[in-house]
This record gives structure tokens, C-alpha cells and sequence, in this order.
């Protein structure tokens, strides 16, 4: 009965030929997975008169008129210096780590350059009464500033903090923000000048 039974389902009286090879034998075509180049990345970047780099290996080293500044890039990109003095930062495989950090080390190589050449500032605005961070505690918040950052004041409600490296720059003005972010009923506390804050309705707004 057995072998009536797959003579049926087999198709041996139709010659029907039916394959015995093991699932783990089975092949199927692998899809590449293509990376588009970023728009950022792939632009060239100007590397200032006034400025020298050294490039040894994954580390470059840059030295302007308002201080030096290295980095060291991971394995994902390469950096080259063209003929015409440019700097490019490529790929050096292509996933889609190496192609996020394409247009990342790019920016960053770049704000290198133009920090130790032109500087960077970020602009602080303090809502209150008092400028030097007279935030409404009991004493006055006095906060150090760094060696390699300027500080500036304007106008006794604008703070100016300037330097070559802005990751030093956005994180002093972070600090100083942190202290008394604005609220969200008046706005009142320390905000970036460009900064914009939305405002709750209170409670005299809702009865209306």
C-alpha cells in the first residue's frame, strides 16, 4: 500500500523526477547593498593660506593663527590631500556606517579648519534683570571659562562666547544654558539668541 501510495503522490508511474537535495544545499543569490555617496561628503574642502595641516595616517593635525586642533578618523573613512590643496574626505568601505560618517567627518574636518583660521561664536540671550548670570538663586552663578574661549558682553542681556573649537563653544554654552532653561509660561531663563520657545497656556489662559 506504501509504495502504491508513492507511486501517487511521486509521480513514478508519470516519470516524474523529484529532487532529494537537502535544504542546506540550497544557494540563493546575495543582493549588494549600494551606498549612496553623501552630497556633504563628497565636497572638497579649502584648506585657508594661513593655515598647515599634517596628514600621517588616520590623524590629522591642523595649526592656525588662534590655535591647533588633531583628530583622528575612524576606519570607516580616509582622508586626501589633492593637487590643488584641497582636503577630500572618501569612503573606505562601502556600508552604511562608512556612508553616515562620510558627510560627519566632513563637517567636522572643515569646522577644523575654519575654527584655528576664523574662530566660531555662539551667541547666548539672558531674560531677566541681571546679566551675569543672576539666574534668581540666592548667589550668582559663576561659571569658569575655558582658556581656549572668549567671552563678550552686550547690550547687559547678550553673552558672546568665541574660540576656534566650536565643539568647545557649544558646549560652554550648553553649560551656561543648563543652569536655567527657558520656562515655559513666560520664556524667562537663558536661551540661544535664534532660539525658539513655546509657550504653554497657563491657567488664567484656559478660562477664557
Amino acid at each position: 500500500v506504501f509504495s502504491n501510495l508513492r507511486s501517487v503522490f511521486w509521480g513514478e508511474s508519470s516519470r516524474i523526477c523529484v529532487s532529494h537535495t537537502p535544504v542546506s544545499r540550497l544557494s540563493f543569490p546575495r543582493r549588494s547593498i549600494e551606498c549612496k555617496e553623501s552630497r556633504i561628503g563628497k565636497l572638497p574642502i579649502q584648506v585657508p593660506e594661513n593655515v598647515t595641516i599634517t596628514l600621517e595616517s588616520q590623524e590629522l593635525k591642523v595649526r592656525g593663527p588662534l590655535g591647533e586642533l588633531s583628530r583622528v578618523y575612524p576606519s570607516e573613512v580616509k582622508l586626501e590631500r589633492q593637487e590643488d590643496g584641497t582636503i577630500r574626505v572618501k569612503k573606505a568601505t562601502e556600508t552604511r556606517r562608512a556612508n553616515q560618517m562620510h558627510g560627519l567627518y566632513r563637517t567636522l574636518t572643515d569646522n577644523m579648519l575654519v575654527g584655528v583660521s576664523k574662530g566660531f561664536e555662539k551667541r547666548l540671550q539672558v531674560e531677566g534683570n541681571d546679566l551675569v548670570l543672576s539666574l534668581g538663586f540666592s548667589h550668582p552663578v559663576r561659571m569658569k571659562i575655558p582658556d581656549n574661549l572668549k567671552v563678550k558682553v552686550e547690550e547687559n542681556t547678550r553673552i558672546i562666547i568665541s574660540g576656534y573649537d566650536k565643539c568647545d563653544i557649544g558646549l560652554f554654552a550648553a553649560s551656561i544654558r543648563r543652569w536655567r532653561p527657558p520656562e515655559p509660561y513666560k520664556g524667562k531663563g537663558v536661551r540661544y539668541a535664534n532660539e525658539v520657545v513655546r509657550l504653554k497656556e497657563g491657567k488664567a489662559g484656559k478660562k477664557k
